[in-house]
Parts: structure tokens; C-alpha cells; sequence
């Protein structure tokens, strides 16, 4: 699931706090409003993301990582560092 293009950006996204859909897509550059409501979907039809509807005017839908969702939190941490690490480096140079 997370190898799935964005999905790793957007639960990144989710584990830094952003809850509404606005936020997620302003902090993911490249991220189409089509996609992210697509993967938003995905990912909560497998228990990683949980939508909240607010019945208020106008309606506020709120998104939030599931226990299964923040446990996502040592892997996107231990990609990141390895990307850290490996971004600058060109590949002839890897040992």
C-alpha cells in the first residue's frame, strides 16, 4: 500500500498532524485533488485513515491515521533516514 505513488507522502503528511483535506494537499506538491480523494479512499477502506463528517454548515470533514495508521510511523521514519542518507550520493559511488 505504500508503495503506491503519494501514499507514503500523504501518510507522512497525516503522522505530522494535518487532518483536513486542504492541508494534506498543500503540503504534498504535485498532489492532484482527484488522487489525493482517491487514496484518502484506499487508505481508508484499509483501516489506515479514518474520515470523520461533522454535520455542520458548511459540512467539515476531518482525516485522521488509525492505530494501524500510526504504527505506519517507524517505517515512513526509517524511509525517510535512508533517504537521507542515499539521496546525495551518486550510484557509482555506493559501495
Amino acid at each position: 500500500m505504500l508503495g503506491r505513488r503519494w501514499t507514503g507522502a500523504i501518510v507522512r503528511t497525516m503522522l505530522a498532524g494535518s487532518i483536513r483535506f486542504s492541508d494534506v494537499l498543500g503540503q504534498v506538491p504535485g498532489l492532484s485533488d482527484r488522487l489525493l480523494s482517491e487514496r484518502l479512499r484506499e487508505l481508508e477502506a484499509e483501516g489506515i485513515v479514518l474520515r470523520t463528517v461533522y454535520p455542520e454548515t458548511p459540512v467539515r470533514v476531518e482525516y485522521g491515521l488509525t492505530g494501524k495508521g500510526r504504527e505506519l510511523e517507524a517505517i515512513v521514519r526509517a524511509l525517510d533516514g535512508w533517504a537521507e542518507r542515499w539521496a546525495a550520493v551518486a550510484p557509482d559511488s555506493c559501495p
